[in-house]
């Protein structure tokens, strides 16, 4: 009776190629004999790897499909001889175990040398009313550009790579090594092309065949109104140009806020303080209040206001900036009073408050029996107290 291949590697009659790749890394990993020392578990490793040479071999398979048995039609099979005689599977254990190829097996070949360039990042400091308007500034920046004299080619005039005499152009240097799964062939970057296949014989004398130059350079960034502190604009194309010439990298401007004298950031709000004399807090009055714009407008302060109180002013803050980069409304202004209690009175000012005083009739607060409505602080103590 013709062997179940499909049975054995768990995968459907019509599964493709990939799924049987798959089917066979998973099982090579669970049955190798470096892992798996059973007895059982090495001749059904045998299994899996005739398994996986019949059904990746169209003719094969095709014989399979067909109701035959191609090992028995070589005389080979699962159980005798070597399961591993030439199948091309093998390179897939050496890659899932070893990371090298089968002897016989395609390496990946050079590496280009032209790469694609890093990015960079500047940081630029600006001030409260910057990020409220939003600027355009000139920066100079020092990346790596593209070589004038050579263009990226890296060789000087008149010249061109040629392939590398070390390994032939394929950018990798192969040994051979035996061992109990047979010959494998490990691969690594040549060191005299560093895996690129050619080499340069006669290097740009400016970029030393690199591609490249550093340089110094100015650019244009334009800042909107409502960045924040940490906030980056993107400039496409303005970072390190790769080797070889590659493609430049992007350049990040990183927003730096330097704290402001007046103002103080909550996202798109802002607040400030707002010293209010103790006089000034009990009468009412007026105070102007410079805004980042430029414009001023009249705060107005009632009568008995007191410490702490909080006016809220609607769209006086910040921009709020989108990701999109547009303005969606703008942020509160937050105005916080401190009332401000004289430290130093003369006599005919330290005269007026006890005047003062005695028209109100506060100059000796009565926190003991109440104040002048019979409710002082003390005595809704003592009611609490008594209450229980």
């Amino acid at each position: 009776m013709a062997r179940d291949y499909y049975g054995i590697l768990g995968v459907e009659r019509g599964a493709d190629a990939a799924e049987i790749k798959r089917a066979y890394r998973k099982l090579a990993r669970e049955l190798h004999p470096d892992v798996n020392p059973d007895p059982g578990a090495q001749e059904r490793f045998r299994e899996v790897s005739a398994a996986y040479e019949v059904l990746t071999d169209p003719e094969k398979r095709r014989v399979v499909d067909l109701g035959g048995d191609p090992l028995d039609a070589r005389g080979g099979g699962a159980s005798g001889g070597d399961p591993f005689g030439g199948f091309g599977g093998f390179s897939d254990i050496m890659d899932a175990f070893f990371g090298g190829t089968a002897a016989g097996g395609r390496g990946r070949g050079p590496r280009s040398r032209v790469q694609p360039g890093a990015d960079a990042l500047i940081r630029m400091e600006l001030t409260l009313e910057d990020c409220a308007a939003g600027v355009q500034r000139d920066l100079t920046v020092d990346t790596a550009v593209l070589c004038t004299q050579c263009q990226g080619s890296g060789c000087a005039d008149g010249t061109h790579p040629t392939a590398c005499d070390t390994c032939g152009g394929s950018g990798e240097i192969q040994s051979v090594q035996r061992s109990f799964l047979g010959q494998v062939v490990t691969a690594r970057p040549c060191p005299t092309c560093r895996g690129f296949g050619e080499v340069i014989p006669d290097p740009c004398r400016q970029c030393a065949g690199d591609g490249r130059v550093r340089s110094r350079r100015t650019v244009s960034v334009k800042i909107p109104a409502g960045v924040a502190e940490g906030m980056r604009v993107r400039l496409a194309g303005q970072g390190e140009v790769g080797a070889g010439g590659g493609p430049a990298g992007d350049l990040y401007v990183e927003v730096e806020e330097a704290p402001h004298e007046v103002f103080t950031r909550d996202g798109a709000d802002l607040h400030c303080t707002l010293p209010l004399p103790m006089t000034a807090a009990a009468l009412g009055t007026t105070l102007p209040l410079p805004l980042l714009d430029g414009t001023v407008i009249d705060i107005d302060v009632e009568p008995g206001t007191q410490h702490g109180t909080v006016r809220t002013l609607r769209g006086k803050g910040m921009p709020r900036l989108r990701s999109t980069g547009r303005i969606d409304g703008h942020g509160d202004l937050l105005v916080h009073v401190e009332v401000s209690v004289p430290t130093r009175l003369d006599k005919e000012q330290t005269d007026l408050l006890r005047r003062l005083a005695e028209l109100r009739g506060e100059e000796q607060p009565d926190l003991v029996g109440g104040s002048r409505n019979g409710h002082g602080l003390f005595s809704k103590l003592r009611d609490s107290w008594s209450g229980r």
